[in-house]
């Protein structure tokens, strides 16, 4: 049997993802992205053999236990296969799912680390996610219902506003009423600021700002979509002595 690699591809700036990661797209035999790849794919040799795999909220091309499956299937018929993941395989990509099937199956593999967007698209817009005095802590949290309808709701959001820091949620557009109702519920003021950064790392890229107490209708004047993330806290406002 061959070998799968889940790759973190990064933000989608394909200079930021790392050697390792570049070096092992050269060689694979076969290359699994999704729909977060982005410019990486600019990096795939002509001619190689490559599986379009994307998922979005309402279109599957595979369900998550098809493409685990695929993975299996392919590592016994080539030596390496790269499983190109946005971001961190580990951060909200399934990236661990996927790892344990792989070894419940059998199938060696090997995880290389991805910068996150939750990291990457706020830096894009100069916005530090710590800063001293304002922020030494970071939460990053899921804003999506789940395939297997594991809601929002599970989440603690009376621990998530009683933190002291920055919140950082991923894949929240979808929800973000939702969201912004539940932190303003448990206790995070209305005036507490937001931005909400659109295509982090491509040339459609924008960043929308405001407050817990107007985001939701700023986001829908300004008609924000996926994939986006919301940065929620005291350094966002940072940003404007930095442009």
């Amino acid at each position: 049997m061959g070998k799968v690699y889940l790759v973190g591809a990064g933000p989608g700036d394909p200079e930021l993802i790392s050697l390792k990661a570049y070096r092992l797209i050269q060689e694979a035999d076969v290359v699994l992205v999704d729909n977060l790849v982005l410019g990486v794919k600019k990096l795939i040799p002509e001619g190689k053999k490559v599986i379009d795999i994307g998922k979005t909220a309402k279109e599957h091309k595979l369900s998550q236990d098809g493409i685990n499956m695929l993975m299996v299937e392919l590592s016994e018929q080539h030596d390496k296969v790269v499983r190109l993941k946005g971001g961190d395989p580990y951060i909200f990509g399934r990236g661990g799912e996927e790892a344990v099937f792989l070894r419940k199956h059998g199938v060696d593999f090997d995880v290389v680390p991805g910068i996150t967007s939750a990291v990457a698209a706020p830096a894009y817009f100069y916005i530090p996610l710590t800063y001293r005095g304002i922020s030494s802590a970071v939460t990053v949290i899921t804003g999506h219902e789940m395939e297997e309808k594991e809601e929002i709701d599970s989440i603690n959001w009376e621990a998530i506003a009683n933190l002291k820091g920055t919140l950082v949620i991923l894949m929240g557009v979808g929800n973000l009423a939702k969201n912004v109702d539940n932190l303003l519920k448990h206790g995070l003021h209305a005036e507490t600021p937001v931005a909400v950064v659109e295509k982090g790392f491509t040339e459609d890229a924008r960043i929308v700002v405001g407050t817990l107490g107007n985001i939701v209708e700023v986001a829908a004047k300004e008609e924000v979509k996926p994939p986006a993330v919301i940065v929620v806290g005291d350094v966002v406002n940072v940003r404007e002595k930095l442009v």
